[in-house]
């Protein structure tokens, strides 16, 4: 089965050779989102093999990932393996990726498991995704040592190492472009539950994802990165096509945000009123791409590619 990798790097010097020596045994594609540093000219000096597509800004994550996309269909991949410029392929990863995706088709997506950067513990993230919650099974049958299922279906990964068979390519697409970084690979898993694909995490095939440990962030109300947190929510929620009507979505949380605005207001809470108008006038002007988006990810079609 030919699979290519795609790899979207800014300015990720301090990874790039781990993450391209990992990956020596495969074809690969990097899109660069305009990086300031010296990672396009260190790829094209040592990884003459890598195929490189420069941009000159930022593109985001999903858009430059669909760039790559594109261009590994035209050279007749048959599945796309997506990797962040800071995880490395550990052995043969990518080989029992492919086996089990030969084999169980129905999963548009397969994820190895994410070790953090110490190689000590499972990433942070990940360890969340594949909780009891998430699939009973995974963890008790590592711990009681029972047989190890070849795949266990979850409800979404994280697009650090995201193995994607052409089939679902076909008939979900590529990210959409309402998210420009952060929660673009949610919405993703959303829309390949709905076209019917599976989600699963292979056993035994490990990644390192060498990023800093997660820890929870204090959130100033109405601060911008309230409002950022707050768009990426609206957007994630509303135009997930598994839901409601985003538009009666909307009715609700706009009902919601008046009853806050009487109470602040009667308590003579400006600074609240005040936030919650923005509030109110940002979900009010991002509407129109929720519901393009919603509309649009509903029909089966190679969308964005």
């Amino acid at each position: 089965m030919k699979v290519i990798i795609v790899i979207v790097t800014f300015n990720g010097m301090k990874w790039l050779k781990k993450c391209m020596d990992s990956c020596k045994a495969y074809t690969v594609v990097v899109v660069d989102n305009g990086s300031t540093d010296d990672s396009v000219n260190f790829i094209k000096t040592n990884y003459n093999n890598v195929h490189v597509i420069e941009s000159s800004e930022n593109l985001g994550f999903g858009k430059a990932n669909n760039i790559g996309i594109s261009y590994a269909l035209s050279q007749n991949a048959e599945s796309v393996f997506l990797l962040n410029q800071d995880a490395y392929l550990v052995d043969d990863v990518l080989d029992k990726l492919c086996d089990v995706q030969k084999t169980h088709s129905d999963y548009g997506i397969l994820s190895p498991v994410h070790v953090n950067g110490a190689q000590d513990k499972l990433d942070f993230y990940f360890s969340n995704y594949v909780s009891n919650t998430k699939n009973p099974f995974f963890y008790s049958d590592h711990v009681l040592n029972n047989q190890l299922k070849e795949v266990y279906v979850v409800p979404f990964v994280n697009a650090a190492a995201w193995l994607i068979s052409k089939a679902c390519l076909e008939k979900v697409g590529g990210f959409d472009p309402l998210f420009f970084h952060y929660s673009e690979d949610n919405n993703y898993c959303q829309r390949v539950a709905y076209h019917g694909f599976k989600i699963g995490v292979v056993p035994k095939s490990y990644i390192i994802h060498d990023r800093k440990e997660g820890k929870p962030q204090k959130m100033k109300p109405y601060s911008p990165k309230f409002y950022e947190w707050k768009e990426r929510l609206y957007k994630s929620n509303f135009a997930n096509i598994n839901n409601d009507d985003p538009q009666e979505l909307y009715k609700i949380e706009t009902k919601k945000l008046q009853v806050l605005l009487v109470k602040a207001f009667i308590k003579l809470d400006f600074k609240t009123y005040k936030g919650l108008i923005i509030q109110r006038k940002k979900l009010k002007a991002l509407m129109p791409g929720i519901l393009k988006s919603y509309n649009t990810n509903k029909i089966q079609q190679s969308h964005y590619l």
